[in-house]
């Protein structure tokens, strides 16, 4: 078994074991956090050397909380060396789908302000007349509505985006078939402002992450916390922090529901331990088990190559962060900018890992970096649980 063991794995399980015959003064559960260390340090330092990243977090925990994090690399504004940690922020991009906007559909749902099943021309007039009426929320959350993604424009964001999803070309047939594209998610944003009368921002803020304590987790950062901001690189090749790294995001003020969300481990961490408490985070509910449960459920599937959840992906191209020790009722999400984050209620483990990424092209490396954290994340904190009634009280539509 020992050939399918990546090298960088193998060296990482090397230096484990020589710490664990060099500290035998040490309690064994202080083995295991000094060996963790090790060995996920390896991994990103590997990464850094290999020009992937130029530093990260990894941050691991299971319903009660942090059982571990790992920070490694310098946040380097103009006239400042900053060490990240696990405070510091960063652009998320793609995960402000599943932090965000999911979520907040969620929550809509939850209060009886929509269904999945509603049409896209009861909150978008736009849709009325042009064939395309009968694309769901649900076929939005689930990437399967056939649209295509556009280019916005830079006088109307908002409007010409609406307008090349209504009379769009060459439309696909949806629901068929899984297509992974932005404009899904920069619709469902503008729904929930239509549907709640508050910006995705502001709704968001109110209704998750003031109840869940996510205190650094923001659309549009203030300039003032620019320092503790990692940088990502802009379109000039040049580092920038602070901004949307997602063009269309900054087209449409920074505050998208496809981009634009910042945070830190440590917030994530507290979403991940709610959705883990089955929406309940120290005792305070902020979802029904109901609506977690459907949110994680899969309602696409496809072949066995596609499993999707509402927003959140299971088993797709895009599953590298669930590794090879995640169950099949795990479920995640990655983003562009170098982020990612795995949730698995069977094993009872969470893994998030942030990163200054500098290298684009490398695409099967930084894949290899998200699958290699996990795995050996999962090999060494997760201890498989019961799943009781986590799934048995799914209502599909």
């Amino acid at each position: 078994m020992y050939k399918d063991i990546p090298v960088r794995l193998f060296r990482a399980f090397i230096i484990f074991s020589l710490l664990f015959h060099a500290a035998p003064s040490l309690a064994s559960d202080d083995l295991m956090d000094a060996g963790s260390a090790a060995t996920i340090d390896v991994i990103l330092d590997n990464a850094i050397r290999r020009g992937l990243i130029s530093g990260g977090v990894v941050a691991v925990g299971n319903h009660e909380g942090l059982l571990y994090s790992s920070a490694i690399g310098q946040i380097s504004p103009i006239g400042a060396t900053v060490p990240i940690t696990e405070q510091t922020v960063f652009d998320l991009a793609s995960l402000t789908k599943v932090i965000a906007t999911t979520p907040a559909i969620m929550k809509l749902l939850e209060n009886g302000r929509i269904t999945l099943m509603d049409p896209l021309s009861r909150w978008f007039p736009e849709f009325e007349g042009t064939g395309r009426e009968e694309i769901t929320i649900l076929d939005l959350l689930t990437h399967t509505s056939g649209l295509d993604d556009a280019t916005l424009s830079y006088v109307t964001p908002l409007k010409s985006v609406i307008q090349h999803a209504a009379s769009q070309k060459n439309w696909k047939p949806f629901r068929s078939r899984f297509r992974y594209a932005d404009i899904n998610f920069i619709l469902l944003g503008e729904l929930i402002q239509r549907a709640s009368g508050q910006s995705l921002d502001r709704f968001a803020q109110e209704q998750l992450f003031a109840p869940l304590g996510m205190s650094d987790t923001t659309f549009s950062p203030k300039t003032n916390i620019f320092r503790s901001i990692a940088p990502t690189l802009g379109a000039d090749k040049l580092l920038q922090s602070g901004l949307v790294q997602d063009e269309n995001a900054r087209l449409l003020a920074g505050v998208a529901g496809h981009a634009g969300l910042f945070s830190t481990a440590s917030d994530l961490s507290r979403f991940a331990v709610m959705l883990l408490e089955k929406g309940e985070l120290n005792k305070r509910r902020l979802f029904s088990q109901r609506v977690v449960t459907q949110m994680i459920a899969p309602y696409f599937y496809s072949g066995g190559r596609v499993v999707r959840g509402l927003g959140w992906d299971i088993y797709s191209p895009f599953s590298s962060p669930r590794g090879r020790h995640f169950s099949d009722m795990s479920f995640g999400h990655t983003g562009y900018s170098g982020s990612s984050i795995w949730i698995d209620p069977e094993r009872d483990l969470f893994v998030i890992l942030l990163t200054i990424r500098l290298n684009y092209s490398e695409l099967q490396h930084f894949s290899k970096l998200r699958s290699d954290i996990s795995t050996l994340a999962a090999s060494i904190f997760s201890h498989p649980r019961i799943a009781d009634d986590f799934f048995n009280d799914v209502q599909l539509p």
